[in-house]
């Protein structure tokens, strides 16, 4: 009986921990992207963005994408990666959290109890921050290496300073401090104005056709199933006046057929989460707030520029 009173105090206790993590979580799976860093920047996908005004922090690296580390631009697209709380942030997490679950039920099994290695809520919380404190070595570490080994971009040069583009929409419009070697013309500004709208839209409309598209192949397969587990919760994400305030132009560049322009776009939206049968408000409200978010396009010759990526700034 003491064994048992002790094993329920120590679940309770990591309960309490883990709790305001996962409502972090679930109030990020909100919006389109679902607060995650998805889809692919053709070989740029492990370079970091240059800084831009709207943007002045870094982005984040990627937790989904179909790229690998030294893709040349040949590579097609397969089922996206898989996502879930420990597949969140990479493997690492997961395989840590598995190990130590594991190692938990094999305590079990032998008598010891779940926890039988820890002695009080100071072990447990000392495990915890040791957890917390190696993933975020590790991933500083990988981050690192990718970095390190990334292949520079044959057709990359380095761009003068001076000079600025401007598109006069938004809250300020379009601003780039750098030439880049791909021309973005006014028209393009607005067509990326024109696709943060939509596709917050269609997000909020649940329209998968329409999705695709205003989307590449990789990105409307992230959002059908964050769709589809929405559909599995009984909720529905809603999504209204979405509004740019600034873009700032971080980079373009051209690989073989296919040009890419990466923006850093502040804008405001009205994000709610409902469930779908009775209408109840289950995440955010009716009250504006604002984001940032840095997004890639992509477009062949010939066709309209796509969303490619989304990345959140730090």
């Amino acid at each position: 009986m003491q064994r048992k009173s002790g094993l329920l105090k120590a679940m309770a206790m990591v309960l309490s921990l883990a709790l305001p993590t996962v409502l972090v979580v679930s109030a990020a799976d909100a919006r389109v992207g679902g607060g995650f860093s998805s889809g692919s920047r053709g070989s740029r996908t492990f370079s970091a963005p240059p800084s831009t005004s709207t943007a002045p922090s870094t982005a984040s690296p990627f937790n989904r994408t179909l790229t690998q580390p030294g893709y040349n631009g040949s590579s097609g697209f397969n089922s996206p990666a898989r996502g879930g709380f420990f597949n969140r942030g990479g493997g690492m997490l997961g395989g840590l959290a598995a190990g130590f679950l594991g190692a938990g039920l094999l305590g079990m099994l032998f008598g010891g109890g779940l926890f039988s290695g820890l002695s009080g809520f100071g072990s447990i919380l000392g495990l915890v921050l040791q957890i917390l404190l190696i993933v975020f070595l590790a991933r500083m570490a990988m981050a690192w290496w990718q970095r390190r080994n990334q292949p520079a971009y044959a057709g990359a040069t380095p761009a003068p300073d001076g000079q600025t583009f401007r598109s006069g929409m938004g809250f300020g419009g379009f601003g780039g401090a750098n030439t880049p070697p791909l021309e973005i013309l006014p028209a393009d500004y607005e067509a990326f104005e024109r696709l943060l709208g939509d596709i917050q839209a269609a997000w909020s409309n649940e329209d998968v056709g329409r999705l695709r598209l205003l989307t590449t192949p990789e990105m409307a397969s992230y959002f059908e199933r964050d769709l589809e587990q929405n559909q599995a919760r009984g909720v529905v994400n809603k999504v209204s006046a979405t509004k740019l305030l600034q873009g700032d132009l971080a980079e373009a560049w051209r690989e073989g057929d296919t040009d890419y322009a990466t923006v850093a776009l502040r804008f405001s939206l009205v994000d709610k989460t409902v469930e779908r049968v009775t209408g109840r408000l289950v995440e955010g409200g009716d009250q504006p707030q604002q984001v940032t978010e840095i997004w890639t396009f992509s477009r062949h010759p010939g066709s309209s520029w796509q969303l490619s990526a989304i990345q959140q700034a730090n």
